[in-house]
């Protein structure tokens, strides 16, 4: 796996999610399913067939946890930077609506839309990377082409 910058703040979501998942949630799983076995028909039993469940989704989702703790690159944003890279909070104005939207660019792993944290790599996100405020960019999304000018970023 390559290389993924992420902003210290998703690495620390990431290690805290795997130290969650290996240290309480998987043996309290694990714990679960010993006692719904120790009630007897293990066919019939749906406190054991949801435990089991859970225990491989954790299974799961532990090695790719490992992964992009062990591929993350922490990134700070270059604050002296003319340009918008990877970390930067971007202030845009749709040219259409005249709305203006904010935006941190992330990694992947750290993406939270209801929060204002969207991809580097996605579509607005690749658009606004390395431009300069003032530039206009075209952002091609499922919904049609937009036009945004960068009024800021910081």
């Amino acid at each position: 796996m390559a290389k993924t910058p992420c902003t210290k703040e998703t690495y620390d979501k990431l290690v805290e999610r795997y130290t969650f998942l290996k240290k309480v949630e998987r043996p309290r799983v694990v714990d679960e399913m010993e006692e719904a076995r120790k009630q007897g028909d293990l066919s019939e039993n749906a406190e054991y067939h949801a435990a089991k469940e859970m225990l491989a989704h954790i299974d799961l989702e532990i090695p790719k946890l490992e992964d992009q703790i062990s591929n993350a690159i922490i990134v700070e944003f270059d604050a002296n930077s003319d340009t918008v890279r990877f970390g930067a909070t971007v202030t845009a104005k749709n040219l259409a609506t005249k709305k203006e939207v904010v935006y941190q660019l992330v990694s992947p792993e750290g993406v939270d839309p209801m929060n204002g944290k969207i991809s580097f790599k996605s579509p607005m996100g690749s658009a606004f990377m390395g431009k300069k405020k003032g530039e206009i960019v075209e952002v091609v999304t499922p919904k049609g082409k937009n036009r945004f000018e960068i009024v800021d970023f910081k």
